[in-house]
């Protein structure tokens, strides 16, 4: 008798044993798990994902012109008046303030001592034009061998003596004309259209240096850029000309890092410049600037300001889910655009 039949009619003995039938639901909890197990496949392998870096910024421009900048004192003083008060909008030219000197007869003292200089200047160059002559006078008695070698030459050292007091002169009058300029220079007014964030210096008795701060000035912006910064793992891989997508502060929305066509609430944005050195801690500054092609507009200024925080996204390349799951886990660079590994196979 063979083992088969063998075991059959042992199994015949345990009656209980083949009572038991097995439980419709387990077949169909066993279905739906595999089912389960073959879409969760499929979905890993091709379900595509859009690889994505970035993180938080700001708001900022491209011309160091238009951001914000302080208003310093030209000269040393007293306040003496405000143009301006915190909030202030102003145009290019529009007076901030004016500074009077501690000494109000100093003007007066420094144009007549320009006075002065100049009258030494023309005196001097009259002496010149009389050296000159003597020189020129000299020149022909010695050659008709009516004057001394000594005498023609002390003529010319006369000339020589005169040409530099004249010099001097100048000079001295160029430095007069510089202190009177900036003694003049007294009334601050803004260097382009924009308003006054805050007035730092204080009442008509406040005592300021040449250099101390006024204001501050925040020029009216033409252009807003988004600054954010990349860790180093990923600059590598930042183009010219990729894609973002930029959530502002305070501007409701739902970002999905994968899938941005679903996204809500997102501004698209384009990479205008990637800074070719690291910050302090590392990271790479990115500027990420309006996408003209997108269907949406960025917000008005008035609702995206200058300085304000964002978050910003980077496009890079689509892979599959699954292969995303396990670069995140294994803390694996993004993928490489086919550009570069094209570049890098033909290197190799």
């Amino acid at each position: 008798m063979s083992s088969i039949a063998r075991s059959k009619e042992d199994m015949a003995h345990f009656t209980a044993l083949s009572s038991v039938k097995k439980p419709r639901v387990m077949r169909a909890v066993y279905i739906m798990i595999l089912l389960g197990i073959l879409a969760m496949i499929a979905f890993l392998t091709f379900v595509p994902w859009v690889q994505t870096t970035g993180g938080q910024g700001k708001i900022t421009t491209l011309n160091p012109n238009e951001r914000q900048q302080e208003i310093n004192a030209a000269v040393s003083g007293r306040i003496e008046e405000w143009f301006v008060r915190d909030g202030s909008a102003v145009l290019k030219g529009d007076p901030i303030a004016r500074i009077a000197d501690i000494d109000p007869q100093l003007i007066q003292r420094l144009q007549a001592e320009r006075q002065q200089v100049q009258i030494q200047l023309q005196s001097v160059k009259k002496a010149l034009s009389t050296a000159q002559i003597d020189e020129r006078r000299m020149a022909e008695l010695f050659a008709a061998g009516l004057a001394a070698r000594r005498d023609y030459e002390q003529a010319q050292i006369r000339v020589e003596q005169m040409r530099g007091s004249v010099a001097e002169a100048q000079a001295n009058l160029t430095r007069a004309d510089t202190a009177l300029s900036r003694q003049s220079e007294q009334l601050i007014s803004a260097p382009r259209d924009g308003f006054i964030q805050s007035v730092n210096a204080g009442d008509t008795a406040t005592l300021v240096s040449a250099g101390d701060v006024l204001a501050t000035f925040v020029p009216e912006t033409s252009e807003r850029v988004i600054e954010v910064f990349v860790d180093g793992r990923d600059v590598g891989l930042l183009l010219q000309g990729e894609k973002a997508r930029i959530q502002f502060e305070g501007w409701p929305a739902v970002q999905f890092s994968g899938w941005p066509s679903v996204a809500v609430g997102t501004f698209g944005g384009i990479v205008t410049t990637v800074d070719q050195s690291a910050q302090a801690d590392g990271r790479f500054r990115v500027l990420i600037a309006e996408d003209p092609e997108a269907e949406v507009p960025w917000p008005e200024e008035r609702y995206a300001r200058y300085g304000a925080a964002v978050r910003a996204w980077i496009l890079l390349e689509t892979v599959p889910v699954g292969y995303e799951i396990w670069r995140q886990l294994n803390n694996f660079p993004p993928e490489l655009p086919p550009a570069v590994n094209t570049a890098q196979g033909q290197a190799t």
